[in-house]
Parts: C-alpha cells; structure tokens; sequence
C-alpha cells in the first residue's frame, strides 16, 4: 500500500498545490512512491483545526497507511488582539495546548506517523501594510514579526516535549538577507522561492523519519524492469 503524507494547516498549506507550491513539489517528489493528502484551512488557527480534526481527517481511514503528518498553524493564532485581525488571535498558552491537543489526536489515529510541527513564518510587517486585510486604513500591520516568533518558539517546544520534529521556519527564512520579499508575496504568504525553501525542509525532516524516496519502494514495477516477452510475470503479486 503507497503511504501516505498529509498536510495539515491554515492558508499557507491550503495553497500548497497551487503552481510552485511546496505541498505541488511533495506531490511530484513523491510521485511513484507516495500520496499527498492536502488538508489546508484559509485563516484557520489552532482552536478552530482542534475542533474540526475529527471532520477533516473522517475521509482517510485509520487503516489507511499514513506516514507523516505535517501540522502547520500558528500565523493566524499570532495575530494582534487588537488589530485587524483580532477575531483570528489565539493566546500563546492556549495556542501551546491546541497544538498538544492536535498532537494526539493525530497520534491516536495514526500511531506510527511520523508528526512534523511547522512553525509559523516571519512576518514583513511592511508588507502587511502594502497589503491591508479587510480595507484595513489603520496604516498598521495587523501582524508583527516578534510576535510571530513568539508562537514560533512555543511550537518548537512543543514538539521538543513531545519528541516530535520540527521545522522552525520562522527563524530558518530570516537566516537569509533579503527574506522579506524573497520569501513572502504580501508579508505572510509564501513566494515560489518561499515554498521551495519550505518543501525542502520537509523532506529534510521526511528524510529523518526514513520517508526518502531512496527508503520508499517504487508504486509497481518500473518500465525499464518490465518483460515485453512476460508482461503478466512482472505484474503478478508477491
């Protein structure tokens, strides 16, 4: 059975299948090995994916062969209080205990998983102001990067306390000069480079939890490995 690797988050993993989108490179990096089920909400944070886990994992069977899950919240928990965006904030502590939460759900359904925790992205708070939410004229963004490293830090210890892995994107991106706009198109969402940086990292962290492509048998015997002469031979069941 072809294992399976499902992408769990907010609007980042939603548009991860779109052209040049990190969950599109998994897809393809997989192709004869793997399926990648996207599970991405728009604007969703940790409270409300803890309270529909149940619903949006209902499709794929707790039977079914499910190799990793990747849990990507955190850009909307950080949103200010008082900005904007306030209706998406979650409190840091409450955001450390839906994450857990989601943890073990995801644990529970699918023991042997291997669960990658990402953490939120950084923030280009200018331009979040070049692209204001909702007709925002505040002239402020309703997101900072100092925030957003606060969620981010939560995440990793999270995952460092439950013995999870973890993609610290938040501080990887930032090792870059430029990031601003070499990684984020509006100050939060990814650029193609951003999301190629991003599917990097995963497979990084795949790669730890023996999920390479070199690990993975292919799905069905290769053309070049094919009989012509006794075609059936080849496809037959061991």
């Amino acid at each position: 059975m072809r294992p399976s690797i499902v992408l769990f988050g907010d609007s980042i993993t939603e548009e991860s299948f779109g052209e040049g989108g990190w969950g599109a490179h998994l897809a393809n990096h997989y192709s004869r090995s793997g399926d990648v089920v996207l599970r991405g909400y728009s604007g969703y944070n940790t409270r409300w994916a803890s309270l529909v886990a149940d619903r949006a994992f209902s499709a794929i069977p707790a039977s079914a062969a499910v190799a990793a899950v990747t849990v990507f919240f955190g850009a909307n928990d950080a949103s200010l209080p008082d900005r904007a965006s306030a209706f998406q904030h979650v409190p840091l502590p409450e955001y450390r205990d839906n994450l857990r939460a989601i943890c073990a759900l995801l644990r529970a359904r699918w023991p042997s998983a291997a669960l990658i925790l990402v953490t939120p992205p950084p923030v280009d708070e200018r331009g979040r102001v070049r692209f204001p939410r909702n007709g925002d004229a505040s002239g402020l963004p309703e997101r900072t990067n100092e925030a957003a490293g606060r969620y981010a830090r939560a995440c990793v210890e999270v995952a460092r306390q439950r013995g999870l892995r973890a993609i610290d994107l938040w501080s990887r991106m930032q090792e870059f000069p430029g990031w601003e706009t070499a990684f984020l198109r509006d100050g939060l969402h990814l650029t193609p480079t951003g999301n190629r940086l991003l599917f990097e990292e995963v497979v990084f962290a795949l790669r730890d939890a023996n999920l390479s492509l070199e690990a993975l048998p292919a799905d069905l015997p290769l053309c070049s490995d094919i009989d012509p002469d006794n075609a059936v031979r080849c496809f037959e069941e061991e």
